[in-house]
Formats: structure tokens, C-alpha cells, sequence
């Protein structure tokens, strides 16, 4: 598998999406491509938005289109808000189900980015991307933060990632990710000479 696979697996998703006028944005490793340091990524994670309470339309209509990875990926994403499926080529499919004002409003804040000539993707924004990398935390996710921080200094939103960053880790219980995050900020700051 290559990374041409993955963009191709998520250009699959995006023609689903869009052909069912749902609000969706692309996460993860295909969002780092465009944002950070390009890095190899195996799967496609998005955000759907879905709400509360509607999500099983939004999960039978994927599973109707693509197989889940699990055997009972319905009922897993109807608990966990996470449908694992796999995309005609095999890929993996993470979907979020989304239902929080921040991820309306990242989903808002999307926009397009041309992979190529016939691969058109709609990724989170560098700021929401960064916002989401912190939440999750784990190793890869705070050195793909670092990665966009790096590329994207000077374009950054700061406002917007410190008004939505703190309240979702306030959720989580979270009181050492903000912490990490003001470090990696002042090691770019230093890095550019701030």
C-alpha cells in the first residue's frame, strides 16, 4: 500500500460523503499530509457530523457502502462513536461520529486541498488538526502536533486553538496536554528566532 492508496481510499469516502450532503472533514494522517510533515499513514479518519441521537442513518448508510471491520461495527459505533469500516480497496475507515460544537465548527472551518490532479479532499484546518492531535495525546499524535506547529508557524490562528484546545481537555480531565502543547509553541517560537 502506498500513499497514492490512501488518498485514492479517501477520495472514495469523499465522492460517498458529498453524494449524501453530509458534513464531514478529513483528520489524521491524510490531514498531517497536508498540514505537517508528510508522514506514511495506512488509514482514513474523518469526522462526520451526526449529532445525538441520528447516528444509526449515518452508520447503516456507510455500512451499505463499506464493510466494517468488525462484526459488529454497528453496534460498536453506536456505543463508542466510532465506526471502523474499510474503504473497496481495503484500506482502513475511521469515522468519528461528531456531535460537539467543536467538531460543527471544525467541520465549518474545512476546506479543500488538491492532492493532485483528480484527488480534490476536504481536511480540518491547520488549527483544528493541532486541536485534535493534543486531545488525543498518544506519542504520534503530539509529534504530528509538532510537525504542523513547525510548517505552519506564522500562519497560525493561535486565538482559535487556545479559546477551543482548553475546554475539551477540561472534558477528558486533561490538565498536562495543554501544558505539552505551550511547550511545543515555545520550542518553535525559539526555533524561529521569537
Amino acid at each position: 500500500m502506498s500513499g497514492l492508496d490512501v488518498m485514492a481510499a479517501a477520495a472514495e469516502v469523499e465522492a460517498f460523503c458529498k453524494g449524501q450532503r453530509w458534513g464531514f472533514c478529513f483528520i489524521g494522517g491524510v490531514a498531517v499530509q497536508r498540514w505537517g510533515a508528510p508522514r506514511f499513514t495506512q488509514d482514513v479518519d474523518l469526522t462526520l457530523m451526526t449529532g445525538f441521537g441520528g447516528e444509526a442513518r449515518f452508520i447503516d448508510a456507510i455500512l451499505g457502502k463499506f464493510a466494517g471491520r468488525l462484526r459488529n461495527a454497528r453496534e460498536f459505533a453506536l456505543q463508542r462513536r466510532v465506526l471502523l469500516a474499510k474503504t473497496s480497496a481495503g484500506i482502513a475507515l475511521d469515522v468519528a461520529l461528531g456531535a460537539f460544537p467543536f467538531e460543527e465548527a471544525s467541520i465549518a472551518r474545512a476546506t479543500h486541498w488538491a492532492v493532485g490532479d483528480h484527488i480534490s479532499l476536504t481536511t480540518c484546518s491547520a488549527e483544528d488538526l493541532i486541536i485534535h492531535k493534543i486531545f488525543a495525546g498518544r506519542d504520534r499524535d503530539l509529534s504530528d502536533a509538532q510537525s504542523v506547529l513547525a510548517r505552519q508557524y506564522g500562519a497560525l490562528d493561535f486565538d482559535l486553538i487556545n479559546k477551543e484546545l482548553p475546554p475539551l481537555l477540561e472534558l477528558k480531565e486533561d490538565c498536562d496536554s495543554m501544558a505539552k502543547f505551550l511547550r511545543m509553541v515555545a520550542e518553535v517560537e525559539a526555533a524561529n528566532g521569537k
